[in-house]
């Protein structure tokens, strides 16, 4: 495999990695922007009315509206009104082909150095309802649904594992398994093949199927923290390593503070690969 290769650099804190249309598009954290790039690297920023300055994430509907979490979930307009669907806090999304939106989060101030409390998956429906349909979860993060709709898997990133659900016909999440684990996920990804990419904890990201095999291992530069990964069509494959500047022996707090303070030291990393989306 190529060894990663810097796609972008200077910036914030990306995250939120997604391919839609045609582009790589990403939440530059703490400026506070949705950017899309394509193959060549022309970028277009696009500023959000997001209020908190991390733990926001990005999709669309079936109609190509995008939709952002963060204190409350918001959806762009074509004619750049932005509604608010819900008044839920959430960090992560994922959305079905019915356009039932799965969010997650956990009530407590990861930024601040507040103890962890559990967190949730919530379900809202095309109607604007939202229930709670999974609990317990150890600081959720990134999440995927498998390409039959059939599955979710979720980053539990504090118990180092990737867990699967049973999607229901009412949207309902059951049998809930480890996928994987040993593990340091946030931001994920799944290929074609139904294997997931996703971080090991230190500055490697590893391609891992269901039931734990690793299947393939990236190295990053030390220092340099996978906080979210996707799969793009950059003329062929191509697995985008979103990063930050992370030193695993300072504190959360102390790593943050830099990160919205300091130089902007965020990298997109690329590596071809032979499984794409």
């Amino acid at each position: 495999m190529s060894e990663p290769t810097i796609f972008l650099d200077n910036l914030a804190m990306p995250e939120s990695g997604r391919w839609h249309d045609g582009r790589l598009w990403f939440c530059n954290w703490i400026e506070q922007q949705v950017v899309a790039v394509d193959a060549d690297g022309k970028t277009e920023y696009f500023p959000v009315p997001v209020e908190q300055l991390m733990g926001w994430s990005i999709d669309w509907l079936a109609d190509g509206r995008m939709l952002t979490t963060g204190e409350k979930l918001r959806r762009y307009e074509p004619d750049g009104s932005v509604t608010v669907l819900a008044e839920q806090k959430a960090n992560e999304l994922v959305l079905d082909a019915h356009d039932n939106i799965y969010l997650n989060g956990a009530d407590f101030n990861f930024a601040g150095g507040e103890a962890p409390k559990p967190g949730y998956i919530k379900l809202v429906t095309p109607d604007g309802q939202v229930r709670q349909v999974a609990d317990e979860i150890q600081f959720p993060n990134g999440m995927v649904l498998t390409h039959d709709g059939r599955t979710l898997v979720i980053s539990e990133s504090f118990a180092g594992r990737l867990s699967a659900f049973d999607v229901e016909p009412d949207g309902g999440l059951s049998n809930r398994r480890v996928f994987a684990e040993n593990l340091g996920p946030d931001g994920i990804c799944l290929d074609a093949e139904g294997a997931i990419w996703v971080q090991t904890g230190g500055n490697a990201v590893v391609r891992v199927a269901d039931g734990g095999e690793i299947l393939q291992h990236i190295d990053l530069p030390e220092n340099r923290a996978p906080f979210a990964l996707t799969l793009a069509d950059f003329n062929g494959p191509t697995l985008c390593i979103l990063t930050s500047e992370w030193h695993a022996d300072d504190s959360i707090t102390d790593n943050l503070d830099r990160l919205k303070n300091g130089p902007r030291t965020g990298q997109i990393f690329t590596v071809p690969v032979s499984v794409g989306r």
